[in-house]
């Protein structure tokens, strides 16, 4: 699955033209700036909102309805965030609902428990640890049967090492996701020395 973002923009000024894409196995960065930007993008990039200028297309073709379906959104601000007082153990059963698991304490704590966070089950999401809180709303993300793809927005408005959560992109790229991060500048910068020193 290859998804190509090609010239998109909106308004005057909520997306400047913008072009990336991503594809099935690997993780890509895009850059996107200021408060609003990287959750337009992220809306754009998975088939959410329409554009004024430029195409999105799956595989070759438009289809905004196959995105949505195939493309989770993931942290989006005011989209897709959890909200930060809910407990992680809300946010699971609440995604475990939407995946068509059973939303109960139990069951969110039993699937903590498999991926190793369980630690955090009584956490406020908001208090949560940057990278532990990527890795977990990724996993959650990916439960959806029909998801091929995962667009995370913003990762690093939480603060946090960027290398941290970008192994963490690409983990779930190794595992056969199409992976896209929205980031800002200096997460480009500092993803990019790496890459030059391996």
């Amino acid at each position: 699955m290859k998804i190509v973002v090609d010239a998109v923009a909106k308004g005057r000024s909520a997306l400047p033209e913008t072009s990336t894409a991503f594809e099935t196995g690997r993780a890509s960065l895009v850059v996107a700036e200021t408060e609003q930007r990287p959750t337009v993008l992220g809306l754009v990039a998975s088939g959410r909102m329409k554009t004024d200028r430029g195409t999105v297309t799956i595989d070759g073709r438009v289809d905004a309805k196959t995105l949505r379906r195939r493309i989770a959104l993931v942290d989006a601000p005011v989209v897709s965030e959890p909200e930060p007082n809910v407990s992680v153990t809300g946010v699971v059963a609440e995604e475990l609902m939407f995946a068509g698991h059973a939303p109960t304490p139990f069951a969110a704590a039993r699937w903590l428990e498999g991926i190793g966070l369980d630690a955090i089950a009584g956490l406020p999401i908001g208090n949560v640890e940057p990278s532990l809180r990527i890795r977990l709303l990724l996993e959650l993300a990916a439960l959806r049967a029909d998801v091929e793809g995962l667009v995370l927005v913003a990762p690093d408005r939480h603060g946090g090492e960027p290398l941290d959560w970008w192994r963490i992109a690409e983990e779930f790229a190794e595992r056969g996701y199409a992976v896209l991060v929205i980031a800002g500048h200096a997460s480009r910068t500092a993803i990019d020395a790496r890459e030059v020193a391996r």
